[in-house]
């Protein structure tokens, strides 16, 4: 499917409308600004609670409620907002604010929480979605990184009036990007949330004023895939599989949660963690015996390499457990390495 929907000019305003915001990470605060830049009259935020981050784990906010108090906005952070739910009486709050908020729409962006019935139904025009994938290509939780761990040569936004589904609802404005050949997982997020911060806009003005035309999904198996969440486990890189493969896996756990491996130390098979942020592909159609796999090539202080099952995987920048980023150049300086190393799957 090509591009669908009106794109957004610098002089639409939302003026007038009452459009609430459901979001967590920086995805979607962009969006956010967009909606107050605009005009929109924003009465009530939603946002998951706080949670611990950072090495002292203290509380920390989401980026929308920093920006949401940054601008005066009331914000509410229900743990669920099932009524028939472990967290009920978040819920009956959560209803009352959003019933007492008046909104036109709204707007959902990484949120976080399914939204029940009762919320889709409460704002006037509904609930809209800013999904960061060419739907129904990657519906779910992580559509960023599984195109380009999958090797997508496209992905986009979707702009979608929110159903009962998973990411099936109508879809209303579509705009593709191309992802670069070397192209990482926050470099695609930044580009991005910037275009869906602008399509929600225009989105929002076409609502308003009820000209929408809506595009029906097709059925499950028509092109439909899944992004499911990523587990940590999976950035654990495996030099039994190809170059390509693995350079797609440690961009697309970029920043999070950050492709690693560990270095065999001693026969008493302790090993070192290193994270991997930045690689290349070497000779991608090479064959290396399964002995040979994992093996480090480095030479020049300056150069190093891992031998997989086709190709090899260049390091460029890397990083020990509780160390900082670093180039290979740097990291080998502080890294001892014998000739017959070798890089392992835990």
């Amino acid at each position: 499917m090509g591009d669908i929907g009106a794109h957004a000019a610098p002089t639409l305003t939302l003026a007038g409308m009452r459009v609430g915001f459901a979001g967590t990470p920086e995805f979607a605060a962009t969006a956010l600004q967009a909606i107050l830049a605009a005009g929109a009259t924003v009465p009530l935020v939603l946002t998951q609670p706080d949670r611990p981050a950072g090495r002292g784990m203290k509380l920390s906010a989401s980026a929308v409620k920093t920006l949401a108090l940054t601008h005066g906005l009331d914000v509410i952070q229900p743990r669920s907002l099932r009524l028939d739910g472990k967290y009920r009486d978040d819920a009956v709050s959560a209803q009352s604010a959003l019933e007492a908020a008046r909104l036109d729409a709204l707007v959902v962006a990484a949120y976080g929480l399914i939204l029940p019935m009762w919320v889709l139904n409460t704002p006037r025009l509904g609930c809209f979605n800013i999904h960061g994938s060419l739907l129904p290509r990657w519906r779910g939780a992580a559509p960023i990184h599984r195109a380009i761990e999958a090797g997508d040569v496209e992905s986009g936004i979707t702009i979608m009036q929110m159903d009962a589904g998973l990411d099936t609802g109508d879809m209303l404005a579509m705009q593709s990007v191309s992802i670069g050949a070397n192209e990482n997982t926050a470099q695609l997020h930044d580009r991005l949330s910037a275009l869906g911060a602008e399509m929600m806009v225009a989105t929002l003005a076409v609502a308003r004023d009820r000209k929408l035309i809506p595009v029906v999904q097709p059925a499950d198996g028509a092109g439909v895939t899944y992004a499911h969440k990523v587990d940590k486990s999976e950035a654990n890189l495996d030099w039994s599989r190809g170059a390509d493969e693995l350079a797609r896996q440690v961009r697309a756990f970029n920043p999070s949660p950050g492709a690693w491996t560990s270095r065999e130390l001693r026969a008493d098979a302790s090993a070192e963690v290193w994270k991997i942020w930045d690689c290349y592909v070497i000779n991608s159609s090479e064959v290396n015996e399964s002995g040979e796999q994992g093996r480090i090539i480095h030479q020049n202080g300056s150069e190093m390499a891992v031998l997989c099952v086709r190709g090899r995987l260049g390091l460029a920048v890397l990083q020990r457990a509780g160390g900082k980023r670093l180039g290979v150049a740097d990291f080998l300086r502080g890294v001892v390495l014998g000739p017959n190393e070798r890089l392992v799957m835990l």
